[in-house]
């Protein structure tokens, strides 16, 4: 298995425990979330011995933290027990396999692992983790770590300290190049430092940026293709958080909102599309999604900007050129209302999906550009809607929304490795009916 895998599991456990938790909440009741969503560029070493020295990726991220799961940038999870100074959790975490970018298409070495960690709370803002992981080819390695958070003034810094231990099998894969090279290593111990820093500049908007390092154990350090023992990375980049000038809110004015919607594949871009000229798929592909929004806050900037953190199940119909496939979604959504002279919307979600097996309106566009698909693209969701019961004037349909959105899927023109290195995707016209709760 590769990276085009790992949403998933991930999107499972977040989707399932969304419904879950929110089924408990009683109706119109929704306080701020603790959420952000933002871009990073991350730049790392190449530790093997290749022309290129850097390999550098453009990573969108998301963050949640409720009472259930949670998302943590590259990591996401659910807490399956918790007591007052520790818990026990399961987490899916993105790890990056570091070669020259020309090859990562092909290769797609990034990747999501899966385990479990125990953490323990230390002190007021200090955690002691103790991790069990393995990658979706079933190389374990375990992690103990140490973490602290500070805060000064308009500061946040997040210092880390983590010693990996590395299985034979895993060393090999990842280090010796085992497939590509036939040499298998022994097992070590890998240490890193890492220091997260984050700056609020005003209101919701922060500046990100992390630096850290590694020290490789002997035995991957002296594999026949590996160059250099030391390995760094950086993260530069901005999101928008809570403002932490002020407290969160007890009450929201948006509610929960269930969204079921039908479309269309076109094989036009997402410019064509905007411009009002849309091309029909000759095989007529479709799909039908339901998806979930979950109130994270209902301003941003002090704007009326409604924040939602959303899910979604998407069903590729079968047709004379594709198989049923399904499509998970898990993204950020923003909704900004407009009065007049109706209540009419426009929305904008940003996120992840993962298909089962790549659509044939992507597969085809990928075969002419001689890209390698991946089944985990970014996701976007450009929509309008209009409030059907301003339009009959009839009060039960008053949180009833028609709407139309483009469904989305694209990989940012080359820049992500962990998308595999594509540009281009897939768009579908869909029209929906979105309830509020």
């Amino acid at each position: 298995m590769h990276l085009s895998n790992i949403l998933l599991v991930l999107t499972i456990i977040l989707s399932t425990h969304s419904f879950a938790s929110e089924a408990n909440i009683k109706k119109q009741v929704f306080a701020e979330q603790t959420w952000g969503i933002g871009v990073l560029f991350r730049n790392a070493e190449i530790p093997f011995n290749t022309e290129a020295d850097n390999v550098t990726s453009f990573i969108p991220m998301m963050f949640y933290q409720g009472e259930n799961f949670f998302i943590r940038g590259i990591e996401g999870g659910a807490h399956l027990y918790q007591q007052s100074e520790w818990q026990i959790n399961t987490i899916a975490r993105m790890r990056f396999f570091d070669i020259p970018a020309e090859f990562q298409n092909q290769v797609q070495g990034d990747t999501i692992d899966l385990g479990l960690q125990w953490r323990k709370t230390t002190g007021k803002n200090s955690f002691f983790d103790v991790e069990l992981f393995s990658d979706l080819e079933g190389n374990p390695y375990g992690n103990v770590s140490k973490s602290w958070y500070f805060q000064y003034n308009s500061w946040e810094f997040m210092p880390k300290l983590n010693v990996r231990y590395k299985s034979a099998s895993f060393n090999s894969h990842y280090f010796a190049l085992k497939k590509i090279t036939e040499q298998s290593i022994g097992a070590g111990i890998e240490v890193n430092a890492n220091l997260e820093a984050r700056y609020h500049v005003a209101s919701n908007f922060y500046l990100l940026g992390s630096v850290g390092a590694t020290a490789l154990d002997s035995n991957a350090y002296h594999a026949d293709i590996v160059e250099q023992r030391w390995q760094s990375e950086v993260y530069l980049g901005f999101a928008f958080f809570n403002d932490i000038t002020k407290a969160k809110k007890t009450t929201l004015k948006n509610h929960g909102y269930l969204r079921v919607a039908h479309g269309w594949a076109t094989p036009s871009n997402i410019g064509d599309i905007l411009a009002g000229d849309t091309k029909k798929d000759e095989y007529n592909n479709k799909l039908t999604s339901i998806f979930y929004g979950l109130p994270l806050t209902d301003e941003l900037f002090s704007l009326p900007l409604e924040m939602y953190l959303t899910t979604g199940f998407v069903w590729h119909w079968n047709s004379e050129v594709q198989s049923a496939e399904q499509e998970y979604v898990l993204a950020i959504k923003a909704y900004y209302t407009i009065y007049w002279p109706v209540r009419w919307r426009l929305g904008l979600a940003e996120g992840l999906s993962y298909v089962s097996d790549v659509t044939y309106i992507e597969r085809v566009e990928m075969e002419e550009k001689g890209y390698r698909p991946s089944e985990l693209m970014n996701s976007i969701d450009f929509s309008v809607d209009i409030n059907l019961g301003d339009v009959l004037n009839v009060h039960a349909l008053k949180e009833t929304w028609l709407g139309y959105s483009i469904h989305h899927r694209s990989s940012i023109f080359e820049s992500a490795s962990q998308f595999g290195r594509i540009k281009g995707g897939s768009n579908y016209n869909t029209v929906y009916l979105q309830f509020d709760f």
